[in-house]
């Protein structure tokens, strides 16, 4: 049995350089992301300052439909341990010990978070870093600037719980917010059955308005271009690339198309979700939630185009939590 080891974590801080000076060794590091909708296991290979995703392992645990009167459930915690369990057996097979668990909206938004980690740690030997909205929006923006080279906007990440939004300048985070609504989160509490009617719709969007209205922007400023992070986002890419027959590796989502998915979707829903069975059917249910969440924001800041990245907050914390302090360890 691989003696495990954890990094307990101090508080945000971004560093400088994403490795000690002089760091030229090339390590395994793994990353558990414990999400309200999925939980994802990711591998990475880091080496000079850079890293190399190995493997990326996902499994749909839903622990957003577990949460009752505000509290995740027995049943939704016994879930979430079944899955680490599942993910140790796999990092200890391949013999990778440093290993960092944290946990986003599915952990943070609900009244008995120490007792989930608590648990967790207790039955699965991972100790849980539960991420702020904030930090977690941070994290995004940290993530995706390792991989483009963004300057000025705003970063949106639609998750299953919440939705992460962080307004930018200069390479620097002016204002970092978090939303406590999701794809997957809307649908449970506005949609009965399958795909929302639109009273339901209209009851999604007025919800995520009004959330909306609660958050303060630095420079309240028309962005042309928002840059988007998260599977809902990915998902609205592929199903706009084949509505509109664009090319299958266009990660550009124009206001325009996306606002024409849902205009379609009010006439002709079976049509969309055959489109959405056929790009992405494991989010059959919780996309056009999503959908109607980006449109939302989108139309806030007056974004024309929504550039979907495939980096976030796993890379953000890697970057930032992990190689930044590579020397650092803990018992």
């Amino acid at each position: 049995m691989i003696d495990m080891q954890w990094r307990r974590r101090g508080p945000f801080a971004a560093p400088a350089k994403p490795f000690a000076a002089g760091w030229t060794a090339t390590l395994i590091y793994a990353l558990v992301d414990v999400g309200a909708n999925s939980i994802r296991l990711s591998i990475y290979e880091a080496e000079q300052g850079s890293a190399k995703l190995l493997i990326n392992k996902k499994d749909t645990a839903g622990l957003s439909s577990y949460v009752k009167d505000g509290a995740l459930s027995r049943d939704g915690i016994k879930k979430a341990c079944r899955v680490l369990t599942g993910f140790r057996a796999i990092l200890e097979n391949f013999g990778i010990a440093d290993v960092h668990v944290f946990a986003t909206a599915s952990l943070r938004n609900i009244s008995n978070t120490q007792e989930a980690v608590d648990q967790i740690e207790a039955e699965t030997g991972f100790f849980v870093d539960v991420l702020s909205g904030a930090e977690e929006a941070r994290l995004d923006f940290i993530g995706i600037s390792h991989t483009s080279n963004i300057r000025d906007g705003i970063l949106i990440d639609i998750g299953g719980g919440s939705t992460e939004l962080a307004e930018f300048s200069g390479g620097e985070v002016l204002t970092a917010s978090s939303m406590p609504v999701g794809s997957l989160n809307l649908f449970l509490r506005h949609v009965r059955g399958i795909l929302p009617n639109d009273k339901m719709c209209r009851e999604i969007r007025a919800e995520v308005e009004n959330e909306l209205d609660q958050l303060v922007f630095a420079g309240k400023k028309r962005y042309s271009y928002l840059y988007g992070i998260g599977g809902t986002i990915r998902a609205t890419a592929k199903l706009a690339n084949q509505m509109f027959e664009l090319p299958d590796d266009n990660q550009e989502i124009s206001y325009r198309n996306l606002n024409e998915i849902l205009r379609t979707y009010k006439t002709a829903k079976d049509d969309v979700q055959r489109s959405i069975l056929q790009t992405s059917p494991e989010r059959v249910h919780t996309l056009v939630p999503g959908m109607i969440l980006l449109r939302a924001v989108a139309k806030r800041f007056q974004g024309d185009i929504i550039l979907a990245n495939n980096s976030g907050v796993r890379e953000g914390y890697l970057f930032a939590k992990v190689l930044g302090k590579a020397g650092e360890r803990y018992a």
